[in-house]
């Protein structure tokens, strides 16, 4: 079933958090894009004050032909294992193999704010996949398949024994090395990679450290660094430049290209890029990345 999924959606993907909480129709309209430039899949995230991203992959999913749509990641702390189970029924039966699931345990100042309490997320996420399957067995129905947002060795091992792979974000080629290592043959291994179309190096990386800002203020994707080797000079200030080159692969179509296959050769399954605009998030100037770099990926429209 997984080299089916994988044979579908090809080797490159796209994440963009305006797929799913733009306004309107424009979400889709964009899929539709990417759709026609040959990219295989599209990912909707969850945050703050956006939209439920099970609705929003089913709008996409209806909204298109082929693409495969994912969430990337759904937090379980925004619903309960049984809704979350029903979520996945629901879209994934009404689109079987289009849709994969990405579940995660967010991070402390999101859960927090929510009103929970961020703790053993290790724990959690176990107790959680118990809860999915046990609501799971009084299913019927196309169950599509789960990844896990897994970083360090222990949540990719659970992402291995109860899921059918992990969904890194914010992440280098090396750790696709290590996570591939872990999960094993057989595991789909999806991550993102952010990336800009920008060929001077300043600029490039200024663009690089707007995106870090967030990241770098939450503790898991700064332990993972830590645990990749980067030092705390790397994640201060906004970033290193060696830091800002290995979260973002920058330059030409071709050097851009040449990042997606760092991690294809690493051990991925598939690659979402994610690309960025000098001012936030644009799917306008996202769109015309995604052009320019279809023909240096192998896209056929």
């Amino acid at each position: 079933m997984i080299e089916q999924f994988t044979h579908a959606i090809g080797h490159v993907g796209v994440w963009h958090p305006l797929f799913g909480n733009a306004p309107g129709t424009t979400g889709v309209q964009a899929a539709v894009r990417a759709e026609e430039l040959g990219y295989g899949s599209v990912w909707v995230s969850e945050g703050p004050g956006g939209k439920d991203p099970f609705v929003a992959a089913a709008l996409l999913l209806a909204g298109t032909s082929r693409i495969a749509v994912g969430t990337g990641i759904a937090s379980i702390w925004s619903r309960d294992a049984a809704a979350m189970a029903g979520s996945l029924l629901a879209v994934g039966d009404a689109f079987p193999g289009r849709f994969v699931a990405g579940l995660g345990v967010s991070h402390a100042p999101l859960v927090n704010a929510r009103g929970h309490e961020y703790a053993k997320p290790l724990t959690a996420m176990r107790r959680y996949l118990d809860g999915m399957d046990e609501a799971a067995k009084s299913q019927r129905g196309v169950h599509p398949p789960r990844l896990l947002a897994a970083l360090r060795p222990r949540m990719l091992e659970l992402a291995r024994d109860r899921a059918a792979g992990a969904h890194p974000y914010f992440v280098p080629p090396e750790h696709t090395t290590r996570a591939r290592e872990v999960l094993g043959a057989g595991k789909l291994l999806i991550p993102e990679q952010a990336v800009v179309v920008e060929t001077d190096p300043a600029r490039a990386r200024e663009i690089a450290r707007k995106h870090m800002s967030m990241y770098l203020r939450l503790p898991n994707y700064v332990d993972n660094l830590r645990h990749l080797g980067y030092t705390d000079d790397d994640v201060a200030g906004g970033g290193s430049d060696r830091l800002a080159d290995a979260i973002v692969g920058w330059g030409g179509p071709e050097e851009v290209a040449a990042r997606v296959r760092a991690h294809l050769d690493a051990g991925a399954d598939h690659v979402v890029i994610q690309p960025l605009a000098p001012k936030g998030f644009d799917l306008d100037d996202a769109l015309r990345q995604l052009a320019l770099l279809a023909p240096a990926l192998g896209l056929s429209s």
